[in-house]
C-alpha cells in the first residue's frame, strides 16, 4: 500500500472500557503516523461532529474520533456520568489502540472531557486543545442544565431544537449551510433521552478549575467570538489558568466552531501538534 493510500484510510472499530462499556470509534489516516490526535465531540453529538477536521488532519496525522458513552453507537449505560469517567474511557480506548501519548482536543462537552483527560493522564497528553469550552459553567450550572434535562424528558428533544441551533451556529452560517445544521439536528434527535439527561447533569456538576495550574503540556484555547454557550470570558479563564496556553478568539463564530470554521480549527490543531511534547 502506498503512502497516499495509507493516509487516506479510515477504519471503524470498538473497544470495551474497564467497566465493560462499548465505545465505538473511527481511526482516520495512517495508523503508523507519529502525529496522533484524539478528538472529543460536543454533548448530544457523535463522532461525525469531527469529520470535517479529521479528514483534513488525517493527511499527515493519525486521528481517532469516537462516540462518548451515552452517545452515538456507543453503549448507553445508566448514570450518573462524570467527565472523569469519560476521560478514563478515552484512556482505555487509546491503550487498546496502542497509543501511549496523543494530542487530545475537544469542543464544548468534549473540551471538558479533554481537560479531565489531561488532568488525570498528563503523561499521555502530548498537547491539549480546548475549544468552545470551560472548566466550570458557574454557580447556576446545576439548575440550568437540570432545566434542559427536564425539558427533554417532559417535552422531548425536538422541543430544544430552536434553542440549540441558535447556540450552535451564527445567523449567517445557519442561513448559508442548512445541510450542516440539519445534520446536527438529525444527530441530536437520535439521542437516547435518559443518556442525554445524564450528560446534562454531568455538565452541571463538573468543576475542573482546580486542575488548571498543574497542566504543563502545550495548550491551545479557542473560542468563537459570538459563543454564548461557553462565552469568551470562560475561555479567557482557561487561558489564565493554564501556564503554557495560547488564546484565540475566532471572529464571527459561535459555539460549534469545528463545523463553522473547520479550516481554521485544523490549522490551529496543526500548530498545536508541532508544539506537542514528544
Amino acid at each position: 500500500m502506498n503512502a497516499d493510500l495509507r493516509r487516506a484510510t479510515r477504519s471503524d472499530g470498538s473497544v470495551r472500557t474497564r467497566d465493560g462499556v462499548r465505545i465505538s470509534y473511527t481511526l482516520h489516516g495512517d495508523a503508523a503516523s507519529p502525529r496522533r490526535a484524539a478528538l472529543v465531540h460536543s454533548v448530544a453529538m457523535d463522532r461525525a461532529f469531527w469529520q470535517p477536521v479529521a479528514e483534513r488532519l488525517a493527511k499527515d496525522t493519525a486521528v481517532v474520533t469516537f462516540d462518548c458513552r451515552g452517545h452515538g453507537a456507543s453503549d448507553k449505560p445508566p448514570g450518573p456520568y462524570t467527565v472523569e469517567q469519560f476521560a478514563d474511557d478515552i484512556a482505555d480506548m487509546l491503550t487498546q489502540l496502542g497509543w501511549d501519548k496523543t494530542l487530545i482536543a475537544g469542543a464544548s462537552m468534549g473540551g471538558m472531557v479533554a481537560l479531565a483527560f489531561a488532568a488525570r493522564h498528563p503523561s499521555r497528553t502530548s498537547a491539549l486543545g480546548l475549544i468552545d469550552t470551560t472548566a466550570w459553567y458557574g454557580p447556576e450550572a446545576p439548575k440550568n442544565w437540570a432545566a434542559r434535562a427536564n425539558q427533554a424528558m417532559e417535552k422531548g428533544l425536538a422541543s430544544l431544537i430552536a434553542f440549540q441551533t441558535t447556540r450552535w451556529f451564527g445567523d449567517y452560517f445557519r442561513a448559508n449551510n442548512p445541510d450542516v445544521v440539519q445534520k446536527c439536528i438529525d444527530i441530536f434527535l437520535k439521542n437516547d433521552v435518559p443518556a442525554y439527561v445524564e450528560a446534562c447533569h454531568m455538565l452541571g456538576r463538573a468543576d475542573l478549575r482546580a486542575a488548571l495550574p498543574a497542566l504543563k503540556m502545550p495548550t491551545a484555547v479557542l473560542v468563537g467570538e459570538e459563543d454564548y454557550a461557553a462565552p469568551v470570558a470562560m475561555a479567557q479563564a482557561l487561558h489564565d489558568g493554564i501556564a503554557n496556553s495560547t488564546f484565540t478568539v475566532l471572529p464571527k463564530a459561535r459555539h460549534l466552531t469545528p463545523l463553522e470554521v473547520p479550516d481554521v480549527i485544523t490549522a490551529e490543531l496543526d500548530r498545536l501538534l508541532k508544539r506537542a511534547a514528544p
